[in-house]
């Protein structure tokens, strides 16, 4: 995710050059272009759709038929989208193509749900049914790292706004496959070491790897370009998972008339607990992303520190239980060092987002040339205040374009600015995407 780049000049122009663009048009019209540089284009001679213009120029193949997706992917033919879950791209035997159908694919699941979050929930959600008929007050008390938590990971991903239900996917993926398998393991190992090894060891070990999964499954699908995009994803993953954990412990307070306490515990002094912990993990995914460099072995370290700092919280929170006023002590001393540890990561945060405010602002007029688009129309995307203004002038039904482009230009820059240089078909497919949500260009 690219950070906001400043600029008085460039906040001022924003709404204008957004009602300029967007304002007072309907789906498909055009916004004013400059041709590439080099590439003989005149500019939008198609009236508004030099990219479709371009492609019927090219050789295609003949569309996808109904028919089921190929088996293989290393045969020539129509294949799901990597990129867009909602269309079909052409597989050339070696590599994706530039080529996509203009028959919109059905997907088997809709973006915000996947087999493992589906297996999962049919297992989770009839107890937390029972649960929200027997106690509604204890799941509505579990609501609070929600509305805590949330507001900040979207403010964080405001810069470049990842898909709503990319994020509902993460967030279930916390609440039901990570809780569930988290729970089966941690009970076996609470049954046969004892409660204080489970919290210690066990907890911080599995939760964390099954939050990761969420951040991979995230990464599988190509929604994360960088390090904040891994933060965000880590955090509605924590938040999904804390959720439902909260219930349990929530649950089990209730009966031993302890609700009070556990709920400042942990709804009121540690809401920012789970995504802290797991926000190592998306760090590490995100700047390996960003890096060109695999996921594995990068993802190591931040599963380091996420167990770590896990095992820390749990240890003194079992040590006030186990150890009396010393334990209270320890507890208070280890709740002042997470908070100072937040802060710290925040700084950190800061820092990622200063230093990727300097590469894109270096990026903007390249991105311009490159793509045929005016300096000011880039830079409108490069300022979070011009974002936000600009947004709210448009009509509710623009905004979603409006968001698109943002997206599309904020990853492509991202791509430019990895390591090795941008991989041909990501860049099409990024190109494609911008040119829809410029031009209204269908599928």
């Amino acid at each position: 995710m690219l950070a906001i780049a400043q600029g008085a000049k460039v906040a001022e122009l924003g709404p204008k050059a957004a009602h300029l663009y967007f304002g007072g048009r309907g789906r498909g019209t055009t916004f004013p272009v400059h041709p590439q540089a080099g590439s003989g284009s005149s500019g939008p001679s198609d009236r508004g759709h030099p990219f479709r213009a371009m492609m019927s120029r090219m050789e295609q193949p003949l569309a996808p038929s109904s028919s089921t997706i190929p088996s293989s992917p290393h045969r020539p033919g129509w294949h799901a989208d990597p990129w867009d879950r909602e269309q079909w791209r052409w597989w050339d035997g070696t590599s994706w193509t530039a080529l996509v159908s203009t028959r919109a694919r059905r997907p088997v699941m809709p973006m915000w749900l996947s087999v493992p979050v589906l297996v999962a929930a049919l297992l989770v959600v009839p107890s937390l049914w029972t649960i929200l008929f027997q106690n509604p007050m204890v799941v509505w008390l579990s609501l609070a790292p929600v509305a805590i938590v949330l507001p900040v990971m979207m403010w964080l991903d405001r810069v470049e706004p990842e898909p709503k239900a990319a994020l509902v996917h993460a967030f279930l993926w916390g609440a039901t496959i990570s809780i569930l398998v988290a729970g089966i393991v941690n009970s076996l190992v609470s049954q046969f070491a004892g409660e204080p090894i489970a919290a210690m060891v066990s907890a911080p070990v599995i939760e964390e790897a099954m939050k990761a999964g969420g951040i991979l499954y995230a990464v599988r699908r190509r929604q994360v370009d960088g390090a904040m995009d891994g933060i965000v994803y880590a955090g509605w993953t924590a938040v999904g998972f804390a959720v439902v954990e909260d219930i349990e412990y929530f649950t089990k307070a209730m009966a031993d008339g302890q609700l009070a306490t556990v709920f400042v515990l942990r709804g009121i002094l540690a809401p920012f607990a789970h995504p802290l912990f797991t926000a190592w993990i998306g760090l590490a995914v995100g700047r390996a992303v960003a890096r060109g460099r695999g996921v594995f072995p990068a993802i190591l370290w931040g599963y380091a520190l996420a167990v770590a700092s896990h095992a820390l919280w749990n240890g003194s929170a079992t040590a006030a239980q186990l150890l009396g006023e010393t334990g209270v002590e320890i507890l208070l001393y280890t709740v002042v060092a997470f908070v100072l540890l937040f802060f710290t990561f925040g700084f950190a945060l800061y820092r990622v987002r200063r230093n990727e405010q300097r590469r894109y602002v270096a990026l903007v007029p390249w991105l311009a040339q490159r793509y045929g688009i005016s300096t000011e129309e880039v830079a409108l995307f490069g300022e979070l205040e011009s974002i936000l203004k600009a947004r709210r002038r448009l009509p509710k039904a623009q905004r979603p374009a409006f968001d698109r482009v943002h997206a599309a230009l904020a990853r492509l820059a991202a791509l430019h600015d990895r390591p090795g240089g941008a991989d041909p078909a990501t860049e099409q497919a990024l190109v494609a995407q911008l040119h829809q949500a410029r031009y209204g260009v269908e599928r």
